[in-house]
């Protein structure tokens, strides 16, 4: 058998096994029709990402289904890609040109385009070869991106199709805008976060100053964009004002009051200052009373000619001029302290203005209907379920959804305008001149949002528009495994787009997991200064302590708490899990490994092959259930503590003996459990257990094509099990009261053990009990005849063990020992009660130190009841 090395070192064992998986093609699927598919298709990372722990907890969840199903007999596919993310990128080579003083508009669109694909071949690798760090089992040969020409022609032919239906159109509507990024951004895209703030009261004049109107406002920068006044319709306070006009304060201009139900009566003042240029609800009045929509915002965040004289003003200059203009002129009624939510942009976090813009939509509320019915049906799972709500609340309250976007890097909208006759075209390919006037033609200057090319994802990336094997056979993928915080972004984008491209749901479950903090439950940040590294981690640990923390202690859809400790656990068990191969491969000898002799078994061998059994049964319903951590749980449980502290320690007097045939059986029990409990360990700790698999007889070319264990009929030990449990407990009462007397380990008695139901199973297992326990000699009877008076005892549910105490320790000594803690414990005593019976300690100390003291003598006045009786006993 083959020498190992004393401990396990992960730093030469995980790049040379990926080396080999690679090179071998183990992670590659193909079409195969006598298999049933498995597929994934990775949420693809940012070409600007570093593996970061949310990667890290993704990508582990996703290659642990994925090596499971591997092993089941599935035809696996995980099919890796990255994601071109338009705004990030360009922001990071804005950022780098500008480090060279260079602008891009200073060199055009396309020559910055191929600088942005000479940075995606520098930097966009660097993820891919983090990822490969982890371990994950991607097929490499299939690895996609959203810009490449197959992608590219996905989403022009869905783009042109929906536009052909009606379903996508270009037109002014409100969106939300990032004067910092100088785009559009979707509703999905701006973050809410409360912002302390005010709301100013401000009072509308009418034209000869006979009546006004007040209303409150947290924007006085869009008042020189008020193009009416609102009130409710049935609001007697202000019906004899409508249709009546005020006067847009320090601007001057002549404004009408419109009735609208949007208005609530009993909220505020009851009146609301109407502006359709910089407000989605303002800007639907706007559309139902025909109002001017005046935008007087610039794209970089000031104030545009119509602004009046505040022209040129950064928005928040504007503010504070309007507010002091409004106070001198005595249309500003009071201040008050106000919080509200106030939207952010995703990426920079600059304040979002909504604002009037000419952009292209998405018409989603017809889209939605198939891809609402599709999760209510069932036919879509959300693991947990209670995320169903989630996706339904954003689907049921769909808005039209803005896809342009005021950038080069991207996929850009293929749609060309006329100036000559105005017409605009929509097709594939450019066309050489307007089919209506033959005039020539300019494309569209902006791109496609980044989610529009990423909702294709499950079905672009197999093949789609054309038709091909890969996605005849592996669409509908099978699972996808994503955070909650993008169940919108991507998860909804990705079945309205599976339901209407290619008219099928786009996976079968989601599998929803939280986001990964620090120790102290705060998310990981930059400002904060808490993220860790993965592949620090990686460096330090191995990749498979990492992988192993991230999962136990892990429930789908819950946040989790990073731990260095967990990690350490984890390389802790790798540690345990090595040094009992080499145990055994340091006990196997040169002959060969047969089949375990059934005929052979005694109770610890039965024992353990029935729990072998329980275990695969229910780490494999678990990870059916994607109950992951249940199952990581559930086999660190039983290698840990039944394979490597019981059944090895109990293996080994016979490994010892010298009946032959017992080793060899032995062995093969061994041989048996370890290489299965590698298998079932494999999703979560690839490496480790595909070293110490080589390392066994009888394996294979490598674990991750080795069938997944399935439970034996043969090994059903049901009663036996249960004894043998009986007897493993009754050791651990003996273990127990050892450590409680201080008894040394060399002091090995005799030991009479009394049961009357399980006297047959406890000779059985009479020699376990004696070397796991601690005895010289153990008797087994079935009533308490013979036992000295002074005999001590161990007794659990399984039966009681008697051992004599001048065997256990030495008496005078322990008498002695004794008193002087006896002695000690009374001092304890009288120090709490004097605490405790002290009126100004008790008048002035805090409840929680009192309390302390309490259970401190409690405690005392215990051990001390214990100690007497021991005494008295001896």
């Amino acid at each position: 058998m083959p020498d190992m090395p004393k401990s396990y070192d992960h730093s030469t064992v995980e790049e040379k096994l990926y080396e080999r998986w690679e090179q071998n093609n183990y992670f590659h699927a193909e079409p195969n029709p006598d298999k049933e598919p498995y597929c994934i298709v990775i949420p693809p990372p940012n070409i600007t990402g570093r593996l970061h722990m949310g990667h890290a907890l993704d990508e582990t969840l996703q290659d642990v289904l994925i090596r499971y199903k591997r092993m089941s007999g599935f035809e696996t596919l995980w099919l890796p890609g990255t994601d071109h993310a338009s705004i990030a990128t360009e922001v990071k080579i804005v950022e780098a040109m500008a480090k060279e003083g260079i602008d891009k508009r200073d060199i055009g669109r396309e020559k910055f385009l191929e600088r942005a694909w000479e940075w995606r071949e520098e930097y966009g690798r660097t993820i891919v070869n983090q990822l490969k760090k982890l371990g994950s089992s991607c097929d490499w040969e299939r690895e996609r991106f959203t810009m490449d020409e197959g992608c590219n022609r996905a989403v022009t032919k869905v783009f042109c199709e929906l536009y052909d239906k009606g379903l996508i159109y270009r037109g002014d509507r409100i969106i939300n805008w990032c004067p910092c990024c100088k785009t559009a951004l979707s509703d999905a895209e701006v973050e809410y976060e409360e912002q302390a703030s005010h709301l100013w009261h401000v009072r509308y004049d009418a034209p000869d100053k006979s009546y006004s109107i007040i209303c409150a406002t947290t924007r006085p920068e869009t008042i020189p964009g008020d193009t009416a006044i609102a009130v409710n319709p049935e609001d007697e306070r202000y019906t004899h004002l409508i249709g009546k006009t005020v006067l847009v304060p320090v601007i001057g201009r002549e404004i009408p009051i419109v009735a609208d139900e949007y208005v609530e009566k009993d909220f505020g003042s009851g009146a609301v200052k109407i502006t359709p240029a910089h407000d989605p609800n303002d800007f639907e009045v706007g559309v139902r009373h025909d109002l001017p929509i005046l935008r007087v915002f610039t794209d970089d965040g000031y104030i545009n000619e119509d602004g009046g004289k505040y022209v040129g003003l950064a928005l928040m200059e504007c503010r504070e001029a309007i507010v002091k203009d409004m106070q001198e002129s005595g249309n500003l009624v009071k201040i008050e302290n106000y919080a509200h939510n106030v939207g952010t942009c995703y990426r920079c976090h600059s304040t979002v203005e909504p604002l009037v813009s000419k952009q292209w939509f998405v018409d989603m509320k017809p889209l939605a209907e198939k891809a609402i019915e599709v999760v209510k049906s069932g036919d879509v799972k959300f693991v947990p379920e209670r995320f169903d709500k989630t996706y339904f609340n954003w689907m049921y309250n769909i808005r039209d959804w803005c896809i342009s976007r005021q950038l080069w890097w991207g996929h850009r909208i293929p749609a060309w305008y006329c100036d000559a006759c105005g017409e605009t075209v929509v097709q594939p390919t450019a066309p050489d001149k307007c089919p209506k006037c033959g005039a020539q033609l300019r494309q569209d200057e902006d791109v496609l949002d980044t989610w529009f090319s990423s909702g294709m994802w499950p079905f672009s990336t197999l093949g789609y528009p054309d038709k091909t094997p890969e996605l005849d056979y592996f669409y509908p993928t099978s699972t996808l495994v994503t955070g909650y915080d993008i169940i919108f972004f991507w998860v909804a984008r990705m079945i309205v787009f599976g339901m209407d491209v290619m008219q099928q749901k786009p996976f079968d479950t989601v599998y929803v997991h939280g986001i990964v903090r620090d120790e102290l439950g705060r998310k990981m940040s930059k400002s904060l200064g808490n993220g860790i590294d993965p592949l620090e981690i990686i460096r330090d640990y191995g990749a498979d302590p990492l992988r192993f923390s991230l999962v136990t202690g892990n429930s789908a859809g819950n946040d989790m708490r990073f731990s260095i400790k967990k990690v350490e656990a984890a390389r802790n068990f790798c540690n345990k899990v090595y040094n009992a191969t080499r145990f055994l491969m340091m006990n196997l000898g040169d002959a060969p490994i047969g089949e375990i002799d059934m005929s052979m078994l005694d109770m610890a061998d039965k024992w353990i092959l029935h729990r072998l059994n329980e275990n695969i049964s229910e780490v494999t319903r678990n990870l059916d259930l994607f109950e992951l951590n249940i199952a990581a749980q559930k086999i660190y449980d039983f290698v840990w503590s039944e394979f490597c502290d019981w059944y090895i320690e109990m293996a080994k007097p016979r490994l010892n003996g010298t009946d032959e045939a017992q080793k060899a059986n032995v062995r093969a029990i061994l041989v048996r459990v370890l290489t299965d409990s590698m298998k079932l360990l494999h999703p979560f700790m690839p490496f480790i257990t595909e070293e110490l698999y080589q390392n066994l007889p009888n394996h294979e070319t490598t674990i991750m094509r080795a069938a997944w264990p399935t439970v034996k009929p043969a090994y059903a030990f049901e009663k036996e099990a249960a004894a043998m449990e009986g007897v493993m407990d009754l050791i651990r009462v003996i273990r127990n009261l050892r450590a409680e007397m201080n008894v040394p380990p060399a002091k090995r008695p005799a030991m009479t053990v009394v049961s009357h139901e399980n006297a047959a199973a406890l000779r059985e297992a009479s020699m376990y009990i004696k070397s796991l326990a601690g005895s010289s000699d153990v008797t087994v009877q079935t009533d308490k005849s013979g036992i000295a008076p002074d005999a001590v005892s161990a007794v659990s549910a399984f039966a009681e063990a008697y051992m004599p105490m001048d065997q256990l320790v030495d008496m005078e000594k322990e008498r002695a020992r004794m008193q002087k803690e006896i002695e000690r414990v009374k001092g304890e005593i009288a120090r709490a009660s004097g605490k405790l019976n002290n009126q100004g300690f008790v008048a002035k100390a805090p409840e929680k130190v009192i309390e302390e003291e309490r259970t401190k003598l409690a405690t005392a006045q215990d051990m001390l009841g214990k100690l007497e009786a021991r005494l008295a006993q001896m």
